[in-house]
């Protein structure tokens, strides 16, 4: 299940971890956030250390669909309602900022960055389109309706975000690696602020900062109660149409489109990681039915983090752990999502002001709906009485025969019929 980034680049190796370190600032995590930590803290003179459990980009970079864009769905209307006028203005900022950010970068990088519009489109009624028309109106963005679109079945229109873009993500990694100081098969075992131990040593730094998909320290922050995971799969597939353009549905279980090269990328099928959902069988099913030539190429699927408020968590790790960053609950929106992280926790860990660094803060409320089913899901993998179980926190796990994995509900921890481990927050494989 490589994706078509895989097949089309390859990264260069680095040396694990053999021996003690001392380090400014050390970054946990190789994949696109934790990356471009590294690569803005360096370019601005600053003593910078990766450390990578695996492969740079072996988990979630390798698998997005490469979106770079400020439109994160239908989004700003209800930003408005729940968090003001100036937050939700901020959200828009800092990523129209990202966005501005690699294509500038991309202007002297290979990465095949394309600038194309996005599409947020409806297939049933207008409403809410029109409410984030209104509501992007109030906040000064040149949003428009666009009621015909290049798609095989009717809908009530679109919302257009006009000049975003997409990229080959690898391209773009495999450009800016050179030169920092990363090392791989380095697995953190124990965390703290000021002090990272590894398998192959350990790494002193007066600033650590975690960007590992999931954070990997439970007694902090309470990430395992303000955070859940979503899968998501994707076909490549050929000879099928150009749509010349991102789209989405504005519902979270519809499906999304985009091209590379004479490739269609088509996305869809999700659900909460441990649960059923339409997974590839939904995606192969359409692609039958409104493009019976087109021939798959490649297949992939993606796992996210999703915050409680749709906000990702960006800044200190908690209150009471000074020193130690976090970078997680990019909502399916990784690409920009890790440059707008880049940008505040650079500052951060400088001590710079940064105007998103409230916005974006990991200690704000928790407080929202999403809370009490994430509290719920949790009691019920508790409860369960069947085995196997999670090593992270003992929720029992579900057996996922379309990817042959044991997922867990509570936080989306995944493992192979082996009981090797495959995507976190557990640390360890299982026996199973």
């Amino acid at each position: 299940m490589d994706s078509i980034w895989t097949k089309t680049e390859r990264l260069p190796r680095f040396e694990p971890l053999r021996g003690d370190l001392r380090t400014d600032i050390l970054v946990v995590g190789g994949g696109m956030a934790g990356l471009l930590c590294a690569w803005t803290l360096s370019r601005a003179g600053v003593d910078c250390t990766l450390v990578e459990a695996d492969r740079l980009c072996g988990g979630m970079t390798k698998n997005t669909t490469a979106k770079i864009t400020s439109q994160h769905g239908l989004i700003y209307d209800r930003l408005l309602r729940e968090f003001g006028t100036e937050r939700a203005r901020l959200y828009l900022l800092a990523n129209q900022e990202a966005l501005e950010q690699y294509r500038l970068w991309s202007r002297t990088i290979d990465c095949d960055f394309e600038e194309k519009d996005a599409f947020v489109y409806e297939v049933d009624s207008r409403r809410k389109l029109d409410r984030e028309l209104a509501a992007l109106d109030r906040l000064g963005f040149d949003a428009a309706f666009a009621g015909e679109l290049p798609l095989p079945f009717p809908t009530a229109g679109a919302v257009r975000f006009g000049r975003q873009a997409q990229f080959h993500p690898l391209k773009f990694i495999a450009a800016i690696v050179p030169g920092l100081r990363i090392y791989e098969n380095t697995k953190v075992l124990e965390l703290m602020p000021g002090r990272a131990v590894t398998n192959g040593g350990t790494v002193s730094a007066e600033t650590v900062i975690a960007a590992t998909h999931f954070p990997l320290l439970n007694k902090h922050g309470g990430y395992f109660l303000k955070l859940y995971q979503d899968r998501s799969y994707v076909l490549a597939l050929k000879n099928a149409p150009d749509v010349g353009g991102m789209y989405i549905d504005a519902d979270k279980k519809g499906l999304s489109l985009r091209n590379y090269g004479d490739l269609l990328l088509l996305g869809g099928g999700s659900h909460r990681t441990g649960k059923r959902g339409g997974g590839w069988q939904e995606l192969e099913s359409f692609a039958q039915t409104y493009w019976p030539n087109a021939r798959e190429v490649a297949r992939w699927a993606a796992q996210d983090c999703m915050t409680l408020d749709g906000v990702p968590y960006i800044g200190r790790y908690s209150r009471g752990t000074r020193g130690l960053y976090v970078a997680a609950g990019f909502n399916k929106w990784g690409m920009t999502s890790s440059m707008a992280a880049a940008s505040v926790l650079a500052d951060l860990a400088l001590g710079r002001d940064n105007p998103y660094a409230q916005l974006f803060s990991p200690s704000r409320t928790v407080f929202r709906p999403q809370l009490a089913v994430n509290g719920l899901e949790s009691a019920l993998g508790l409860l369960t009485p069947t085995v196997p179980r999670c090593p992270h926190m003992g929720c029992a796990l579900k057996y996922n025969p379309a990817e042959h994995s044991w997922d867990c509900p509570c936080h989306g921890s995944r493992f192979g019929e082996d009981g090797r481990l495959i995507d976190n927050p557990a640390t360890d494989d299982k026996r199973l």
